[in-house]
């Protein structure tokens, strides 16, 4: 039987993710006791996230579920539900549409992200509840955990890491576990 908290997350139920010292493009992510490199947006962390800004949240976000490339990676078992990626599969990312900060399906003529990309870099991508259960204009859309360009290069917002840490991380995800972006 596992023992219940007095409201207090346990080291297992959240992910911390701080800035790096010396580059605030870079993060160091724990979990479990254990530390991984990790990229973030171009313009580090911020509290007040604007569309377009290349930061990365400052926040506490919930994961919501995944995709993933089955035709490139093969993960783990996980608790998170991970759905496989399609070519017709964008995330819309046009402020001014009602479809902002959501899945939708090609042809889509509105601003949005290509799900399966030919950079790998949504070959595993996870989605985080920043502005999706309670969305607003302009606040920031596709801010996703997902794989990492060669040598930890800045994101647009999102958090990123190593195919090898991804793997590990996932085995222990499920959907409401939290990221926690300090």
């Amino acid at each position: 039987m596992r023992k219940k908290t007095s409201g207090v997350r346990s080291r297992k139920s959240t992910i911390v993710v701080r800035a790096a010292p010396r580059d605030r493009r870079r993060a160091l992510l724990s979990f479990d006791g254990r530390t991984e490199q990790a990229a973030i947006g171009r313009s580090g962390l911020t509290a007040m996230k604007r569309e377009g800004d290349g930061a990365t949240p400052r926040a506490t976000m919930k994961l919501i579920g995944g995709f993933t490339r089955r035709d490139r990676v093969s993960l783990p078992p996980t608790p998170l539900p991970i759905r496989g990626i399609r070519r017709d599969m964008l995330w819309c990312d046009a402020p001014d549409h009602a479809s902002y900060n959501r899945p939708v399906r090609a042809p889509f003529a509105a601003s949005h992200e290509t799900m399966m990309r030919n950079d790998g870099l949504y070959d595993v991508c996870l989605v985080m509840d920043w502005n999706i259960s309670c969305r607003r204009r302009q606040v920031g859309s596709a801010i996703f955990f997902h794989l990492i360009r060669p040598g930890y290069e800045p994101t647009q917002g999102c958090i990123a890491v190593s195919l090898p840490a991804m793997k590990r991380l996932i085995r222990h995800m499920r959907r409401g576990m939290v990221v926690r972006v300090a």
